[in-house]
């Protein structure tokens, strides 16, 4: 029982870490905040500040054998931010399309557990090469569900409320703080709390988040089936 748990919880943590990711995307409203105070509530110079960090960032990440795709879409995000807040003249706004951004966010996940395909479930069975077999296992995908519904909550819906209120209230200083607060130190915490619900879900005797359970299908059958998606994933 003591591995089947360990298991849930190293495979949970590990597939959905992204601490690096998470840290790299708080810098550039950091130097926002910084370049904005130091230049007398300038958003220009804020917005130049953001901006260059996040080409900084960008290319650190390239080197470091990054998708191009993705380094160009985190470059985009600062780039709009950038300019949505010079357009309306209002620092705020800088920290506008993330709000947005998580409000879209809270609903998608909302909405993927009504339609029982929870998106911890969609994220977890991509990583571990699994397609779409997790949804035949009705306590994987009850535990999906109710451990989604954490990121709902935990995750986006707390971000929401704290972006929201800062954002009506044009504390900006407060914006950056919650910002880099809310970004991987919330991850972690809604990583734990899910791998948690997962392990209270899930029948003891399950063999973890690597092995679905699928009626009807023979064990040893199934056994060969996970081998064989292990051999064939490529290495991290």
């Amino acid at each position: 029982m003591t591995e089947v748990r360990t298991e849930r919880d190293d495979s949970l943590a590990t597939l959905l870490g992204g601490r690096r990711g998470a840290l790299d995307a708080s810098l550039p409203p950091a130097a926002f905040v910084v370049g904005w105070l130091l230049a007398s509530n300038s958003i220009l110079i804020g917005a130049a500040a953001a901006v260059g960090v996040g080409l900084v960032i960008g290319i650190l990440r390239l080197v470091r054998g990054g998708k191009l795709g993705a380094v160009l879409i985190s470059v985009a995000g600062v780039c709009a931010a950038a300019l949505l807040a010079l357009y309306t003249g209002r620092a705020q706004d800088f920290f506008l399309i993330q709000l947005l951004m998580n409000i879209a966010s809270a609903l998608a996940w909302a909405a993927s557990i009504v339609l029982r395909w929870p998106l911890l479930g969609v994220v977890v069975g991509f990583a571990l090469g699994q397609k779409t077999s997790w949804r035949r296992d009705p306590a994987l995908l009850r535990a999906y569900g109710l451990a989604s519904w954490i990121w709902v909550f935990v995750q986006y819906t707390l971000r929401v409320a704290v972006y929201a209120t800062l954002w009506w209230a044009g504390e900006v200083v407060a914006l950056g703080v919650a910002r880099v607060a809310l970004s991987w130190p919330l991850i972690a915490v809604t990583i734990a709390i899910s791998a948690w619900v997962l392990r209270a879900t899930l029948p003891a005797d399950h063999p973890g988040l690597r092995h679905p359970r699928i009626a009807g299908q023979d064990p040893e059958v199934r056994r060969q089936e996970n081998e064989s998606e292990e051999t064939e994933r490529p290495a991290p």
